[in-house]
């Protein structure tokens, strides 16, 4: 009889192995082309991205419901998905295959903590923090999640992924994580610690920055509100900047770009505003 450890091993031998094969695939087939018209380079594929993550996600909400991070407000709940069910309307009018998407907002009950983040498939999450201590308007809540669905609706998870396994930090993470007792544990954290953690290069940054503002406005949100969230951002004080800059480099280049770019989306803001799709609130129960 095999003991856990050789399990464990061969586990780690399997994931050096996928990881190599990629290395080769990608000498093959590397490349594919973002929403903008932009080169990306692609070891994991989209789907396989949206697939690893639906577990990353739901396993990130249960540490999140076991440590009581999950806030208990109808109210944010109804203004959340409000705004965020307006901006997978426009995504899903534009990009039709996000209709099958798991749209999907959890709260996160940290007043420190001034994030937000989205995993590949439309699973957002957005931390008490950021709505208070900023005092978010709608308008610039719909720019940070539309800034985060762009990252969805563009593959950079995908992407961000591909260059860890390039990198073989996939398999660093896995060979620090893997337990004795568990084999799908250490992958799990592997994509969870990409998909919130590693930086995405600066031109995914500026492609959500552009496609977010085009969605929030598309969706009826003013698109100088996109400015004025980023002026609140490095504006705020205390002895925690908000984590959201730790992945999100370079506000003042930010803030002039988007500057310029609101003159050319103002005229897709529609004098009617579109309904909002269904998404999925998480908050504790």
């Amino acid at each position: 009889m095999e003991g856990p450890g050789v399990t464990g091993r061969r586990f780690q031998d399997h994931i050096r192995a996928w990881a190599r094969w990629l290395l080769v695939a990608a000498l093959l087939t590397g490349c594919s082309t973002s929403p903008t018209g932009r080169q990306q380079f692609m070891l994991v594929s989209p789907d396989a991205a949206i697939s690893m993550a639906q577990t990353a996600y739901m396993d990130t909400l249960r540490q999140f419901a076991r440590r009581g991070k999950l806030m208990n407000d109808p109210l944010l709940a109804e203004r959340m998905g409000r705004v965020t069910g307006r901006l997978a309307t426009v995504a899903i009018q534009e990009y039709p295959h996000t209709a099958d998407w798991e749209w999907s907002v959890a709260l996160v009950d940290d007043a420190d903590v001034i994030n937000a983040w989205a995993m590949a498939g439309g699973r957002m999450a957005v931390f008490r923090g950021l709505i208070e201590k900023l005092r978010l308007s709608d308008d610039e809540i719909a720019h940070i999640m539309g800034h985060e669905i762009a990252h969805a609706l563009a593959n950079h998870q995908a992407e961000t992924m591909s260059m860890a396994v390039a990198q073989g930090l996939v398999v660093s993470v896995v060979d620090r994580n893997t337990e004795k007792d568990s084999q799908a544990a250490p992958i799990t954290n592997a994509v969870a610690n990409i998909a919130l953690t590693l930086p995405n290069s600066r031109s995914a940054e500026e492609e959500a920055d552009s496609l977010g503002m085009r969605i929030a406005t598309k969706a009826g949100y003013d698109p100088q509100a996109a400015v004025t969230l980023w002026r609140k951002m490095t504006q705020h004080g205390g002895s925690r900047s908000p984590e959201f800059l730790s992945t999100h480099p370079d506000p003042a280049s930010r803030m002039r770009a988007l500057s310029a770019l609101v003159d050319d989306v103002q005229h897709l803001r529609p004098a009617v505003p579109p309904a909002p799709h269904r998404v999925r609130i998480y908050m504790q129960q």
